[in-house]
């Protein structure tokens, strides 16, 4: 019997909420994502940054979201608002705070000495968007430079403007810039989210993106809709196939301890299919327990 790692923690899908909109936050209680982002940068006009931002703590403060990763996400360094969003979410003591535009492991350094500083728990971590071609060359740097960092998010609409590139199917005008984030967080030993899919109406492409991203090796896709939450928990979980694969592995890793020469369904197993197949089961029993959880 596999026992999934208690640390693990599904991030197939985590879904943008604009803090400004009492609607939406009453909403995010009831939908099946695994995380939400509650923002307060893009989605929230100037004037309602201040309302936004107590809007969000006080959801942080609530416990009412249930098993949902709660995380917020504030105005970048050096904007106007910055500053009085980091220290009143570190108050509120969400799962995590989302920095835009990260850059630098310094400017890492510099948002965990903040978070401390105003009085963030310690399950509270730093989620950081790397968004420009400059974080894409450093990515290793950023996500090494604090423990207190779990997560990378792909600012990926940032970087096709930063690039002067055009969203197109397939993404070929990122594929570098994502492998090379993916190689950092990797390096890193950190979770790695995908960027969103603009076409909310477009099912089709963004199902396609979605599997593209899963075999990229991202852990998950962040949203822009409700609608797309269903299409990311399916795509980023283990399908039926993948599962008893695993089980088959290491079923004959177990069978064939000693022999020299272990094969499941003619193919050679070595100890790196072992370590996939039971990530493979980690991550199973995970989603399988959340969704228990949720019904």
């Amino acid at each position: 019997m596999i026992v999934a790692d208690n640390a693990f923690r599904p991030r197939r899908s985590v879904l943008y909420m604009p803090s400004s909109n009492a609607r939406a936050l009453d909403k995010a209680k009831t939908l099946p994502c695994d995380a939400l982002i509650l923002d307060l940068e893009d989605a929230v006009a100037p004037d309602a940054k201040e309302a936004a931002r107590e809007a969000a703590c006080d959801a942080a403060r609530s416990g009412e979201y249930g098993r949902r990763e709660l995380t917020i996400r504030i105005n970048g360094i050096g904007t106007p608002w910055h500053d009085e969003d980091l220290r009143a979410v570190a108050a509120a003591g969400p799962d995590a705070i989302v920095v835009p535009k990260v850059g630098s492991a310094d400017e890492v350094r510099s948002l965990v000495g903040a978070m401390e500083a105003a009085g963030a728990p310690a399950r509270t971590t730093l989620w950081a968007m790397v968004e420009t071609p400059g974080a894409m060359l450093r990515v290793e740097e950023i996500a090494s430079a604090s423990e207190r960092l779990s997560v990378l998010v792909m600012g990926t609409n940032d970087l096709v403007k930063e690039l002067y590139a055009e969203h197109v199917p397939g993404r070929q005008p990122l594929l570098a810039g994502l492998g090379l984030a993916l190689l950092g967080a990797r390096a890193a030993g950190k979770v790695i989210l995908d960027g969103v899919y603009n076409d909310v109406k477009d099912t089709e492409g963004f199902l396609a993106e979605c599997t593209q991203g899963r075999q990229l090796g991202f852990d998950g896709k962040t949203l822009v809709h409700p609608g797309q939450v269903a299409g990311a928990n399916e795509a980023f979980a283990p399908s039926e196939q993948a599962v008893e694969e695993a089980r088959g592995i290491l079923q004959a890793w177990e069978d064939g301890k000693g022999s020299g020469v272990v094969t499941y369904n003619g193919k050679m197993i070595e100890n790196l299919h072992v370590e996939s197949a039971r990530r493979v089961l980690t991550m199973h029993e995970a989603v399988t327990a959340l969704e228990a959880d949720a019904s």
